[in-house]
This record gives C-alpha cells, structure tokens and sequence, in this order.
C-alpha cells in the first residue's frame, strides 16, 4: 500500500511539473543598456511572478526571458522595460525618463560599456 501511495504522489508530482512546463515560454530581445547598472535594473524590472528567468547580457544587448505565457505578453514585457528608461526593439523609452538614467547608462548617443 504504500509503494502505491508512493507511486501515485509521484506521478501527481511529474503530471504537475510536466503541465507546468507547457505553460512556460521561451524568447529572447534586444533591449538597450551600456553597463552593469542597466542589468541590473533590465533584470529587476522583471522580477514578477510571471517571469521565471531574465538574463540580460550587455555585449550582445539580448535579454533572454523564461515566461508564463498564460499570464503575460512579450509585449507587456517590453513596456515594462521601456518604462524603467531602456529601448527595446518595440518600445522606446519615453525621453523625460532616459534622461534620468545614469550617465553611464545613456546608450542612445553612446557605445560606451564598462
């Protein structure tokens, strides 16, 4: 009896993981940023429940997004970015915020990475 409770909680356990992964998407983006402090706020900007992975590499300006794809859009996800002041290849962030960034992190008239 219970090798078969056993058997049943762990075919719940792969029935559950095996849907749950049919729900997450995969994509990538370019999104906009010279340096560091841009990771970090690219990255953090997405720390929602709805996003399970955001890795943002600086030299290749590609943002690599693991998503519910259910509960949210790429879209959404580029607006997101483009409010917090970086461009992606569908939004452009509005001016009055770019401005604010960082000098360092000001990419639009810059190649400037550190």
């Amino acid at each position: 009896m219970k090798n078969l409770l056993s058997i049943a909680v762990l075919f719940l356990f792969f029935t559950t993981l095996s849907i749950a992964q049919d729900k997450v998407a995969e994509t990538e983006f370019k999104v906009f940023g010279n340096c560091n402090m841009c990771k970090n706020r690219i990255e953090k900007t997405l720390k929602i429940k709805e996003v399970k992975l955001a890795k943002w590499d600086k030299k290749s300006k590609v943002l690599k997004v693991a998503y519910l794809k259910d509960e949210i859009t790429i879209d959404s996800l580029k607006h997101r970015i483009a409010e917090v002041g970086h461009d992606t290849d569908k939004f452009k962030a509005a001016d009055s915020v770019y401005v604010k960034l960082p000098n360092c992190c000001l990419y639009r008239d810059s190649e400037n990475t550190h």
